[in-house]
């Protein structure tokens, strides 16, 4: 009896919280070392879950169901932590060369770049410029040596802001990336509707369902993968570090991607996305003492065209998903699935000759850009030479900012501009 009073009572106080904000993390931290030790007392177990059912119907997300022992691998201490801008490299859990963690990635990001943001140019401290709010508070910050969007409060919604955001804005075939920081021992989850849920009509099939990212899972509906080797789910156990979060929506089917696995392949969903919504998980340490939730470099794109198609009729392949880090020829993993897809081609291909031709926006020196091309171009060539292309086969040239497809007064058109072009010799 007095394990249900105790359950109750917890259930309760979330429901109907005392004045000033109830610190969730030490509820559920007590609760959930008593429920470690003492496995047997099934009277525990079920006080608790009922405390779980209360978070979800408090917040109205859709959470994960799980068993005894996800929850006993689940829960950990959380020790109170300052804010703070620790310096980890995104990907720091990677190994240095990314070829050897990323080297089966199949993701290649749309070709048509439907919303791009990377924070470039943002006022630190104020909203971003090229988001919406539905709810909760959201800011512009640096972090990690780079610009992010710092979501301050619990549940915190964001969406794209488009010109036509109120229409479907998504075709039968798109992408959406970014990447997504998750804190060590702290349960971090991110929300991704397909649908514009301030501006676009109400759809019962959209609206109820998220895409839920947790640190090494990622959820739809009863459909569940785990990022490969690891037994947490919604907690981070490891040190802190950056994910790159990729989407694939191909007709009815989605892919989903942690940085270098493939964790979902849903086929027939039979819904049709017309938008995005993002938010953040609803537990109460959010912004309260340093459980940071951040996200940055997001892209929405229209789907790709099959690379040996593209070839046959233009004679060269454009591609954006080549990415680097900022005025570097630093090559980012998540490029990998396009490089994979080009040196399969090559091989399957002997006959096919490539001048590797990169090109940049105009932001910086013309001079500066020149180089930097050069630089990126190489790059690329050194790595498809590593996942054994012939060297003979492929040479490279830069052309910085010289050769605009797009005009470079928008964000989606300097990431256009920012692209590597693999030219049939």
């Amino acid at each position: 009896m007095k394990t249900i009073v105790i359950g109750l009572s917890l259930l309760l106080g979330i429901i109907y919280p005392a004045k000033g904000q109830i610190d969730l993390e030490k509820i559920v931290k007590k609760k959930t070392e008593k429920r470690a030790k003492q496995r047997t007392e099934q009277g525990v177990d079920k006080g608790l879950d009922k405390v779980e059912d209360g978070i979800k119907s408090l917040f109205g997300k859709e959470e994960e169901t799980r068993t005894k022992e996800e929850v006993t691998k689940d829960t950990k201490d959380t020790p109170d932590k300052p804010l703070n801008n620790k310096s980890v490299k995104p990907g720091s859990d990677r190994q240095t060369n990314p070829m050897l963690n990323w080297s089966k990635y199949d993701f290649v990001p749309g070709t048509k770049i439907i919303f791009e943001d990377n924070q470039e140019g943002e006022e630190n401290g104020e909203f971003p410029s090229r988001w919406d709010l539905i709810e909760g508070r959201v800011e512009n910050a640096v972090f990690d040596s780079g610009n992010v969007i710092y979501f301050m409060t619990a549940s915190s919604t964001i969406i794209p802001y488009l010109k036509e955001r109120e229409h479907d804005y998504l075709p039968e075939e798109f992408t959406i990336e970014f990447d997504a920081w998750f804190e060590s021992n702290e349960y971090i989850s991110y929300y991704i509707w397909f649908a514009d849920k301030k501006y676009q009509q109400y759809d019962s099939e959209l609206w109820r369902s998220s895409l839920r990212i947790s640190p090494n899972l990622a959820k739809y509906k009863k459909y569940k993968g785990m990022y490969p080797g690891k037994s947490y789910g919604w907690e981070n156990d490891d040190n802190s570090f950056w994910r790159h979060v990729a989407i694939s929506f191909n007709r009815r089917a989605l892919k989903v991607y942690l940085d270098d696995a493939r964790v979902l392949n849903i086929p027939n969903m039979e819904i049709n996305p017309t938008g995005i919504t993002i938010a953040i998980d609803n537990f109460g340490t959010v912004g309260v003492k340093g459980y940071n939730r951040f996200i940055k470099n997001t892209r929405v794109a229209e789907g790709a065209v099959e690379l040996y198609y593209k070839l046959q009729q233009t004679g060269k392949i454009i591609t954006n998903a080549i990415r680097f880090d900022t005025g570097k020829s630093t090559l980012k993993p998540e490029s990998m699935g396009i490089i994979n897809e080009i040196a399969e081609l090559m091989q399957k291909n002997p006959g096919i000759k490539f001048s590797v031709e990169g090109h940049t926006d105009n932001v910086g020196e013309d001079y500066y850009n020149q180089k930097l091309s050069e630089k990126r171009a190489a790059t690329v060539v050194e790595i498809l030479i590593e996942l054994g292309i012939e060297s003979d086969r492929l040479t490279s040239k830069g052309f910085g900012e010289n050769k605009a497809i797009q005009a470079n007064d928008t964000p989606e058109g300097r990431a256009e501009n920012r692209r590597v072009e693999f030219v049939k010799l």
